[in-house]
């Protein structure tokens, strides 16, 4: 990966931190991030990106400890399979049943989609932000993913509060989405 400066990364924290929404890089597509703490920040991605609430969203972390809530109640096996596969384009989803993930996030879900990145960039602006990111491709509903900034700004236009620099990890695909718990894939 080419290198981005600590000032781009810590500016793009910075944006996410005040409730903004950005676009960075990620292992295959670039995506559209903000924080999961901020309702209006997600609902604003939703609706750049048409796409309806209850389908939930991924978080994305540079850690597994970013998720420790959620990975402690799950069954050791589970678990170690789940370290054992990141950091990695794969995306589990694991039962919130207590409700840690937000509403906005988990969708009409009572499980949340969680990835611990293998993307250099994508896991520095988590541990900027000291958590994890909801972060997904960063398209319109129905159109196909962006593959550089270019076609970030084509879709998105002035309508981002930032655009982070970089390049993806050139994945043809961005990550599978695999049931924690039964290993059933929802996205290969």
């Amino acid at each position: 990966m080419p290198f981005v400066s600590a000032f781009r990364i810590r500016r793009a924290a910075d944006i996410l931190l005040a409730g903004g929404l950005i676009t960075h890089p990620t292992e295959a597509v670039w995506g559209l991030a903000c924080l999961p703490q901020f309702p209006g920040a997600t609902a604003r991605l939703l609706d750049l990106k048409q796409r309806h609430p209850a389908k939930g969203l991924i978080l994305v972390g540079h850690s597994a400890s970013c998720f420790a809530p959620l990975l402690d109640p799950l069954p050791a096996s589970v678990r170690q399979r789940m370290l054992d596969a990141w950091p990695a384009a794969i995306t589990f989803v694991v039962p919130d049943p207590e409700g840690w993930a937000p509403a906005w996030v988990r969708g009409s879900h009572d499980s949340v989609a969680i990835r611990v990145s293998k993307h250099s960039l994508t896991s520095e602006l988590s541990r900027t932000v000291g958590g994890p990111l909801i972060s997904t491709s960063a398209n319109p509903s129905g159109a196909n993913p962006a593959r550089t900034a270019l076609k970030a700004r084509q879709y998105f236009g002035e309508r981002l509060d930032y655009y982070l620099v970089g390049e993806t990890d050139g994945a043809s695909r961005p990550s599978r989405i695999l049931d924690a718990l039964t290993g059933e894939a929802f996205r290969e």
